[in-house]
């Protein structure tokens, strides 16, 4: 299982820093919406260029113009860029074929997505699926959710799993075994950053 760091609502400099302090221990940084919507496409370069080494992906959230959207985040640096699952088939699509004339990966984000939708993107083999917790859904639960629709999921090679992970919860996460899991304010607001993500780290590993 990969850790995904997930860096929103700070600055860039502030991200630098965070990611520093969890490189040793995290497969994957996610430039965050946040970060994308405050520096543009910069952001992707410049978390690159910093961190050569690791997996960067772009939270880009495409919903149309996905030619566009997915090259430019291709072309910043991303290996990974995500599309949300709600949007059309067509440009869902795009993203997955662009993905593949890259040779980079696309994140297809279920928040939202109907499971009727969902039937139809599973043709789409070789996409991360993300089960993702919205950040608005204060009462929701990561697990409870997944449990609730694992029946959606089966067939699905590649899952990510994320929203509100903490490592209370971990145990339930290593039954359900994701390729990635999602981390943000569990690490990223830390008092020791290095050693949450150590944590999560030792305890996804055994």
């Amino acid at each position: 299982m990969k850790i995904q760091l997930a860096l929103d609502r700070i600055t860039l400099g502030k991200a630098k820093s965070v990611a520093k302090k969890a490189e040793d221990y995290v497969d994957i940084i996610e430039v965050g919406t946040s970060l994308i919507k405050d520096y543009g496409k910069k952001s992707v370069s410049f978390i690159k260029e910093n961190f050569k080494d690791k997996t960067i992906l772009a939270d880009i959230k495409t919903c149309d113009e996905g030619e566009y959207e997915f090259k430019s985040a291709f072309e910043a640096g991303a290996d990974i860029a995500t599309v949300m699952g709600n949007s059309p088939i067509e440009t869902i699509e795009i993203c997955y074929n662009v993905s593949k004339e890259y040779n980079k990966d696309v994140m297809i984000d279920l928040m939202g997505t109907s499971e009727s939708k969902i039937a139809q993107l599973k043709k789409f083999d070789n996409a991360i699926f993300f089960i993702h917790l919205p950040k608005d859904n204060k009462h929701g639960n990561l697990i409870d959710n997944f449990n609730k629709n694992s029946d959606l999921y089966r067939g699905i090679k590649r899952i990510a799993l994320g929203g509100s992970v903490k490592e209370d919860i971990l145990k339930d996460i290593l039954l359900i075994n994701p390729e990635i899991l999602v981390v943000g304010s569990a690490i990223t607001k830390s008092n020791d950053i290095g050693l949450a993500a150590c944590r999560f780290k030792n305890n996804i590993i055994g």
